[in-house]
């Protein structure tokens, strides 16, 4: 099993670990700061060196149960001390996209109740679904303004972690259409936008809503009789 480390320390770039596993394609790490996957955010990619050898890791993939990080080519040995390295600019910029995602999330439910149907990003960009009818150029501009009076707020970003029956008593904590936690799951990382919005998360964000930076609409769409969706983008 493999420990994300990326779930206390979102910052983390650099780390150390032990191969415990070499398969096709790549290794597993006893601990891991590369981030996963999921929830619409994807795997982080970066390096592993062992004694002054660079392996590129695209990303992460599960492959029976276990996380291998992708690598072409020859393979740390299994019982290597390795130095992860994450590309940290990429990495950023997605922690970034995801807040953007969450405070648009958490302004839609506030003001307008809509939940979410459907969600994703790519570095700088993403779009999030919701259970709209309707949806204007007038709406997207309106909520583009209230979007970013959130990052000017500059509210704090705090995660913790509850237990399933702790969570189940937050009115409104998950708030995708489809309840997506597995029956299974007895402790819930929440992410909790101080004053704005909180939610069952396991993604990576930043630790203030000014971290974010200038957030616009770039799109909106009908996706159904009552799917819509709002395309966004960080300016910078």
């Amino acid at each position: 099993m493999t420990q994300p480390l990326f779930h206390a320390e979102s910052y983390l770039k650099e780390f150390e670990a032990t191969v415990t596993d070499v398969v096709d394609g790549g290794v597993v790490l006893d601990q891991t700061a590369f981030y996963t996957g999921g929830g619409g955010q994807p795997t982080d990619s970066g390096t592993l060196t062992v004694d002054g050898q660079d392996y590129q890791v695209s990303g992460i993939k599960r492959v029976d149960g276990k996380l291998v990080h992708q690598i072409s080519g020859d393979l740390p040995t299994v019982g290597a001390t390795v130095t992860g390295r994450i590309d940290w600019d990429r990495r950023y910029l997605l922690m970034r996209t995801h807040t953007a995602l969450h405070i648009l999330c958490g302004v839609v439910w506030r003001d307008y109740g809509a939940k979410v149907t459907g969600g994703n990003m790519t570095p700088g960009e993403a779009r999030m679904d919701f259970e709209f009818e309707n949806m204007t150029a007038e709406f997207a501009e309106e909520v583009e303004a209230k979007i970013n009076a959130e990052v000017a707020a500059e509210r704090d970003i705090i995660i913790s972690n509850l237990t399933r029956e702790e969570a189940e008593q937050v009115p409104d904590l998950i708030r995708t259409k489809i309840n997506l936690l597995p029956p299974n799951i007895q402790e819930i990382r929440t992410i909790d936008i101080h004053g704005l919005d909180m939610q069952a998360d396991g993604g990576t964000h930043v630790a203030n809503t000014r971290e974010v930076g200038v957030i616009k609409v770039v799109g909106h769409e009908s996706k159904g009789r009552i799917n819509k969706r709002l395309r966004i983008a960080l300016e910078n």
